[in-house]
């Protein structure tokens, strides 16, 4: 039975809990405060609904995530890594990230993230949680991602690209850094091919609580602002 959140209360209930069918389904309703997302973080779930549905909570099993030694660098990207073929920064301008993220997409219908979506990122951003990545080509923003930083976690949300490869030259980027700062792992919520082929693999919902039991409360040495 799917869990109702009650507004006076952050409590979530356990990740076995989650539905199989559809994987990971762990609760309903509730709302979008930074506090409530920073608890859904550290408790091992995410939000994830479209316009008109009840916000809804998902712990997926397995849990796709990189470790940053195994990211996969092609040939390709590699080549525009080492011509430093674009110019790569950090929380230099989140709204303009999270909003190319929303953006339509040919792929897809619509967007989850809603501008309710866009507002709470925001307000963790401006709390210190939320990060974002900028990739420029001649001062003109053509890719970048955003996502959560806790201990030495790092919790992907989205990307996006406007030229070739731009969204992976600033994932490889960042991924760099997070290993250079200490960061232990990324999480990448659900499995796709374009995670599959920058090195995201599976592992069970379990090992993934105890990397944030293990991981969260631990110091890098992240610096954000360039």
């Amino acid at each position: 039975m799917l869990t109702w959140l009650q507004r006076n209360t952050l409590t979530f209930p356990p990740l076995e809990k989650a539905m199989r069918d559809p994987n990971g389904l762990l609760a309903a309703g509730g709302d979008l405060s930074a506090d409530r997302l920073i608890h859904a973080y550290r408790h091992g779930c995410f939000p994830w609904f479209s316009e008109g549905q009840p916000i809804l909570w998902w712990s997926p099993d397995p849990r796709t995530v990189l470790f940053p030694e195994e990211l996969h660098v092609s040939r390709s990207l590699n080549k525009l890594l080492r011509q430093q073929r674009y110019e790569v920064t950090f929380d230099r301008d989140f709204r303009s990230v999270i909003r190319a993220c929303a953006a339509p997409r040919d792929h897809a219908d619509g967007t989850w993230i809603t501008d309710a979506m866009q507002t709470a990122y925001l307000h963790l951003h401006e709390r210190g949680y939320a990060h974002s990545v900028e990739v420029w080509d001649q001062g003109v923003l053509v890719g970048g991602l955003y996502g959560l930083a806790m201990g030495q976690l790092f919790f992907g949300e989205s990307m996006f690209s406007r030229a070739d490869n731009a969204s992976k030259f600033g994932f490889a980027t960042l991924v760099k850094h997070l290993q250079e700062w200490g960061f232990v792992l990324i999480d990448c919520q659900m499995p796709t091919d374009h995670l599959h082929s920058l090195g995201a693999r599976a592992i069970p919902r379990s090992s993934f609580a105890g990397y944030l039991q293990q991981h969260l409360d631990q110091p890098n040495t992240a610096t954000w602002v360039s």
